[in-house]
């Protein structure tokens, strides 16, 4: 019952010799709030709205115009047993599992594999969902960035960052800059909330962690009235994401291959210099270093430092991904897809259905049949041709 009011214990938020009485000589519209944060929940639930019409209605005709082609994904023959076991178990069973299922269904070990991998592939997102996925986050990205460029450019503390401590804490806070708060604070909310219908990407633990940790950093500093650095974070990681998402519309789509190589080239430039050189160089140092010319440490530097390390460990993770990415695409003369993509690659489908190939006749529809027949033809075709041709020049002879 001690917790709530322990949690807003004044040497956790302020720094010392600082009370909330002292902060009430600000005016009310001017002075930052913990109950502030609540509009966060119903602003999140509006962008899953907003986003649902905007995936439903107006990112089709965008992708359309791009190219964007959704792949055809060959039907699984019903199976009773096999589906169960996927719903409730697993989608990749083991070799021993494997075995037990052979048991149940009657099927051979490669044709339950051929039916797990084409079951896998009928539930991966289509390239229209990805496109959609990307296009809302694209628009938010940019608007965000816009507003926030447009409302912070002409602070100080834009130029000089140890502007963000001047009387601080006793810093009005400017509305624009609340709306600025609020409106990120609720994107971040809606992507915690759709994450469970969102394409799962191989950093799917790492896009959890990120999101977690951008929510506390915001509430935070928010209520610690760390709004001139926060702003200044946002401002810093919305320029890349705004590359990045564009770069993933056009890889979506056919016939965009110069574009996207050229965004990509474009992102990571952006991506190391923002995230690797003017995040710790500018904001790590300021919050860390120069904040210490004006108070003392407390509970609150510590924590909001940390969650900063945490945003830092993601950048250099993903700079790995990225920089993978580039290797092959100076070194190799092509650019992969996201190495972030959905869990199960491509060059996994085409392994799997290589060692499949055999039994895709059986359970991949009969026009696989078909191709092999008409292959099979075609082979007996031509050396009855040779045949004959061979016979008639021996007759002549």
């Amino acid at each position: 019952m001690d917790l709530l009011p322990d949690l807003w214990r004044e040497e956790f938020w302020l720094p010392p010799g600082v009370s909330w009485l002292d902060l009430e000589q600000l005016a009310h519209g001017e002075r930052p709030g913990p109950r502030d944060l609540l509009l966060a929940l119903p602003l999140a639930l509006g962008f899953v709205g907003l986003r649902y019409i905007f995936e439903r209605f107006l990112a089709p005709p965008i992708g359309w115009c791009l190219g964007v082609k959704n792949r055809q994904r060959v039907a699984v023959v019903p199976s009773p047993k096999l589906e169960t076991f996927y719903s409730k178990h697993s989608r990749k069973p083991s070799q021993r599992e494997i075995v037990h299922l052979m048991v149940e269904s009657g099927k051979t070990q490669r044709q339950i594999q051929t039916w797990f991998h084409f079951r896998r592939n009928q539930d991966r997102p289509s390239n229209s969902k990805k496109f959609g996925e990307a296009a809302w986050r694209f628009c938010f990205y940019l608007i965000a960035f816009m507003a926030g460029l447009a409302c912070v450019i002409d602070r100080p503390w834009f130029w000089d960052q140890r502007e963000c401590w001047r009387n601080y804490p006793f810093q009005p806070m400017e509305r624009a800059h609340y709306w600025y708060y609020m409106l990120e604070l609720g994107f971040y909310c809606s992507l915690l909330l759709r994450i469970s219908v969102d394409v799962k990407r191989k950093d799917f633990r790492e896009q959890v962690i990120h999101h977690f940790a951008t929510i506390f950093l915001l509430g935070f500093s928010y209520c610690a009235n760390y709004i001139r650095v926060g702003t200044l974070v946002m401002l810093l990681h919305d320029s890349s994401d705004i590359v990045l998402e564009s770069a993933k519309m056009f890889n979506y789509g056919s016939g965009w291959r110069k574009t996207c190589d050229s965004l990509f080239i474009v992102f990571t430039a952006i991506f190391l210099v923002t995230r690797l050189a003017l995040f710790p160089s500018r904001i790590i140092y300021t919050t860390m270093v120069l904040s210490m010319e004006l108070f003392q440490p407390f509970a609150g530097y510590y924590f909001f430092n940390i969650m900063l390390m945490v945003l830092q460990g993601l950048h250099v993770f993903w700079a790995y991904l990225i920089l993978r990415m580039a290797y092959k695409f100076i070194f190799l003369g092509k650019l992969d897809k996201d190495e972030r993509s959905d869990e199960e690659s491509e060059e996994e489908e085409e392994q799997e259905r290589e060692k499949g190939g055999e039994d895709l006749d059986e359970e991949g529809g009969e026009y696989c049949w078909e191709k092999r027949t008409n292959a099979l033809n075609s082979k007996f075709t031509m050396l009855t041709n040779s045949c004959v041709l061979n016979n008639r020049s021996h007759k002549t002879q």
